[in-house]
């Protein structure tokens, strides 16, 4: 697919906000009529630029939780050790997100559980899981302050000012 046109990233900021938006209301937002802006939204799926459509769940009230940040280190940092890390974290429900970094720590994992104590027992069964995790730091939530935003596409994709 070509670069997006500034009507495609309209199309793709209005979904990344409102991904459950009828046909007819993201054309309107868009200033397009219903059949091209469709024709749009489908080459971008189709180019991957769209991944998928989620609902944001408010977990406040669906059930007690409790979301934790665990910043961690390996033991040992080999592309192997690396590896068996990352698949041993896809097994976990409670770890909702993984990010590999750069620096210091080597993953930052976004924990969901019931409780602390629910996230304890997690946290022992990576240890006895023998998965390479040298130390780790617990990062308790205590409120949400900002999360789920809509990613700052204009600011992305803006040519840098050369002329300065």
């Amino acid at each position: 697919m070509a670069k997006p046109d500034a009507r495609d990233i309209e199309i793709l900021k209005v979904l990344a906000g409102e991904g459950r938006i009828t046909k007819a209301a993201l054309a309107d937002r868009v200033g397009l009529s219903p059949t091209p802006c469709w024709n749009r939204q489908k080459k971008l799926e189709k180019s991957g630029l769209i991944e998928s459509y989620n609902a944001r769940i408010n977990l406040n009230k669906l059930a007690p939780h409790v979301t934790v940040f665990v910043a961690a280190e390996l033991s040992d940092h080999t592309a192997a050790s690396f590896r068996a890390f990352e698949e041993s974290v896809t097994r976990y429900d409670e770890i909702v997100s993984c990010w590999a970094l750069g620096g210091g720590y080597d993953y930052l994992l976004q924990i969901v559980t019931r409780d602390i104590n629910a996230y304890q027992r997690l946290i022992d069964e990576l240890l006895e899981a023998r998965i390479g995790l040298a130390r780790y730091f617990t990062y308790v939530v205590t409120k949400p302050v900002k999360s789920g935003g809509v990613p700052p596409l204009d600011l992305l994709l803006r040519e840098e000012d050369s002329s300065g």
